[in-house]
């Protein structure tokens, strides 16, 4: 049935299509939903109208048979009654509703055909719609997570990072410190080499100037009576 193939071929369309756009499948598992759903809403129409004409064209049959059967009646009331023209009249319209019979029926089975054929696409895609509702959590649940996964690696690496950064500081502050010890020994080696004697002499100079001091204040002290 064509109306069947056309459907079909949205539906992969759809499939197709999105899954080439795909960067969030999150986002990408709502469109196609959304678009199965307005697939689902024309296929109910469709389908409405293919069993409708299932419908009417069994009322048809039915109505045929129904007069088939009357003028089979009428045909006998007629001989009961002794009218054979008149039976015959009513047989002869029995016979062209009969011929008729067979192309209601031929008819009316390929309306059911085509309609059972709409009931289960329509059936299939909604079973599919109520599948898919079901995954669509677990998927974005998946996507959540390899997100989040992303954004842990990206502060590993910031980490990584950050650890080789404190390791180029401490070979900084190691040269730091050797510089400054290699600086230290440069200014002791410019030093002038220390003389004994005349720190002796320094010392022993100072000793005598403040024996001297005693000397005057205990003088200063006697005369003042303290």
């Amino acid at each position: 049935m064509g109306m069947l193939d056309r459907f079909a071929d949205i539906i992969k369309a759809n499939i197709n299509d999105l899954l080439d756009k795909a960067e969030d499948p999150s986002k990408m598992i709502d469109q196609y939903l959304r678009d199965l759903t307005e697939n689902l809403a024309e296929v109910k129409r469709e389908t409405a109208g293919v069993m409708a004409e299932e419908a009417r064209t069994k009322r048809l049959v039915d109505e045929n048979a129904s007069d088939i059967a009357k003028y089979d009646g009428l045909a006998r009331k007629a001989l009961s009654a002794g009218n054979e023209d008149d039976a015959r009249t009513f047989l002869s319209k029995k016979q062209e509703l009969e011929a008729k019979a067979a192309s209601l029926k031929t008819t009316f089975d390929a309306a059911h055909e085509n309609a059972a054929k709409m009931r289960q696409m329509h059936d299939k895609l909604v079973g599919d719609i109520e599948l898919l509702n079901g995954r669509r959590e677990a998927i974005k649940a998946k996507v959540a997570v390899a997100q989040t996964q992303d954004k842990v690696n990206e502060f590993s690496a910031g980490a990584d990072k950050a650890a080789g950064a404190v390791s180029a500081f401490d070979r900084m502050e190691a040269k730091a410190d050797q510089m400054l010890d290699r600086a230290n020994a440069m200014h002791e080696l410019s030093q002038q080499p220390v003389d004994e004697a005349a720190a002796l002499e320094a010392k022993y100079a100072a000793a005598g100037t403040d024996a001297a001091v005693d000397d005057e204040l205990a003088k200063l002290k006697k005369e003042m009576g303290l």
